[in-house]
């Protein structure tokens, strides 16, 4: 049994991962992503990532060479790679391929299914602390509007993934594949294949073609989950 006490599951087999990232996308489709143990729980199915691979890949951080920021990114496989963007959402991408290739699945969505009401309460506490200047009737105001959001909407997006989990960059490098990790990818024994879609990748206009128009942002069509209906599907599998 695993760590979250969910039956029938077990941590991600490494392998999974540290083969091409194409298809660690279609494992990583329908794996749980889960933050804590037993009661305190919280997490969901993951039904949308994003692929980034290589030196040359122009949408990719690793375009620019190994850095500081980027190191993690280089492996190994099951790694989390967590970065900041807009100086406000940390975005969790998933090392894949072996040790020393830079390539990634960020994680874009999720299907709430384990502690939901405190993954909604952890995007209302994010909402509040980066309120800075904004006045007090907008903070609750903000606050309303989470709380009235459908459970299929509170991880849709990267950046709200990592609310609703508390992820920021203290969990930068920490092994996914760890079954004592605080965070870690799952699978269901018994888990039906989703049918996944891909379509190219959201918000890379910097990125000339074409890297823009390659189709390695994988999802589940239709879900409710998903971040975005953007770009009809160019293959659907199951």
């Amino acid at each position: 049994m695993a760590a979250s006490g969910q039956p029938g599951t077990r941590v991600m087999p490494r392998d999974f991962l540290a083969t091409d990232t194409l298809a660690a996308a279609r494992h990583l489709i329908g794996a749980q992503l889960i933050r804590g143990s037993g009661p305190d729980a919280r997490g969901g199915r993951i039904v949308e990532v994003e692929a980034y691979i290589g030196l040359h890949d122009m949408a990719s951080h690793a375009r620019f060479g190994r850095t500081k920021r980027n190191s993690v990114m280089f492996g190994p496989p099951g790694a989390a790679y967590v970065y900041l963007v807009y100086g406000m959402y940390h975005c969790l991408n998933v090392v894949t391929e072996a040790d020393g290739r830079p390539a990634a699945l960020l994680v874009r969505a999720l299907e709430p299914n384990l502690g939901q009401d405190e993954m909604r309460l952890a995007r209302v506490r994010w909402a509040t602390t980066r309120a800075g200047r904004r006045s007090a009737e907008a903070v609750e105001r903000a606050a309303r509007n989470i709380e009235a959001l459908p459970t299929t909407r509170l991880a849709s997006g990267p950046g709200l993934v990592c609310a609703a989990l508390s992820i920021d960059g203290a969990d930068g490098g920490i092994d996914l594949c760890d079954e004592a990790s605080e965070l870690r990818l799952e699978i269901g024994v018994d888990d039906e294949p989703m049918a996944v879609a891909t379509g190219p990748r959201v918000g890379i206009g910097y990125a000339p073609e074409p890297w823009r128009s390659r189709p390695w942002r994988f999802y589940v069509a239709g879900h409710a989950s998903v971040s975005t209906a953007r770009s009809a599907p160019q293959r659907v599998e199951t």
